[in-house]
C-alpha cells in the first residue's frame, strides 16, 4: 500500500491520517451539522471502541483457527 492517506485539516481538530469508514461518517456528521466538541469528542471516542471491536472479532477468529484439531480418534485394543 504505497499510497499517502490523505491529511485533513479542520479548526476544531488537528489533522487526520485515518482513511477508515467509522471517521468518514464521523467526518460526514461533522460537516453536516457543525457539531460542538463534546458532540465531536464522543465520535473520536466512538470510532477508538469501534475498531476496538473489530480488533477482538479478529482475535477471536484468529483464535479459534489457530486451536490444534484433534487427529484420528481414540481406539480400544482388547
Amino acid at each position: 500500500m504505497n499510497q499517502t492517506p490523505a491529511v485533513e485539516t479542520t479548526p476544531a481538530a488537528a489533522p487526520h491520517t485515518c482513511t477508515c469508514l467509522c471517521h468518514e461518517v464521523q467526518r460526514l456528521i461533522e460537516n453536516l451539522f457543525r457539531l460542538p466538541e463534546p458532540a465531536r469528542q464522543h465520535l473520536r471516542n466512538s470510532r477508538i471502541e469501534f475498531l476496538k471491536a473489530v480488533r477482538s472479532l479478529i482475535d477471536e477468529r484468529i483464535a479459534q483457527l489457530s486451536r490444534a484439531e484433534a487427529k484420528g480418534a481414540k481406539v480400544v485394543v482388547e
